[in-house]
């Protein structure tokens, strides 16, 4: 296997957090994540990641999920928890689940409305 730059010696991360950077035109009759500045928070996310030393972990943009009603869509696995993110997160809260599992239960989308 070639070598790899995070230095592992098999594909993998331990956690894989896709948040939503699909667009919808203007004036769609749905909310997109990419107008709400998913890709922004993506961004601070992923840095606030590295200056923890999060090596495990992949943090990447996705294509819809489909849920962009409920704000900015994101989802961590292999737990498969499924997050509402605002462009004014304190990011904090999704680092901690990166590094230990903690769940932001303010933050979970609610499948339920």
């Amino acid at each position: 296997m070639p070598t790899d730059p995070k230095g592992r010696d098999v594909p993998g991360y331990g956690r894989h957090v896709f948040i939503c950077g699909h667009e919808r035109p203007e004036g769609a009759t749905r909310p997109s994540c990419k107008n709400r500045g998913s890709l922004e928070l993506l961004t601070r996310i992923k840095a606030a990641a590295r200056e923890e030393g999060l090596r495990e972990i992949r943090i990447q943009k996705s294509g819809c999920l489909d849920f962009c009603e409920n704000g900015i869509a994101c989802v961590v696995y292999p737990e498969g928890t499924w997050y509402r993110l605002q462009p004014q997160l304190d990011v904090g809260s999704i680092v901690e689940h990166l590094k230990n599992g903690t769940v932001d239960t303010d933050l979970l989308m609610n499948f339920d409305d």
